[in-house]
């Protein structure tokens, strides 16, 4: 059995690690893409959109359903990346801990 000094030790390794991941995800750009690329979404790793991009030739008075279905498809793109981002970097930090 791990001694507590140990065990601390390893929990303010642990935090380190887990400020460090935190930071690159928050400082890494996410871009979600719809359909054909036709609207993209720039996201901060903070889950901030940034930027919005449309395709002119989406742009169509006539059909507004559209492109607020590119729009969404894009937004929904980027924040499934920034999820399975922060899953994969910080999930394995506290895979086997005793809590």
């Amino acid at each position: 059995m791990m001694n507590m000094q140990n065990m601390m030790k390893q929990a303010q390794k642990l935090q380190k690690q887990m400020q460090a991941s935190q930071e690159e995800i928050a400082n890494t750009t996410f871009t979600g893409k719809s359909a054909q690329e036709l609207v993209t979404a720039e996201f901060t790793g903070d889950r901030k959109l940034v930027k919005l991009d449309i395709n002119r030739d989406l742009i169509d008075p006539d059909d507004s359903d559209t492109l607020s279905d590119m729009i969404v498809s894009a937004i929904n793109d980027g924040l499934t990346q920034i999820e399975t981002t922060t899953e994969s970097k910080l999930g394995g930090l506290t895979k086997g801990l005793p809590f």
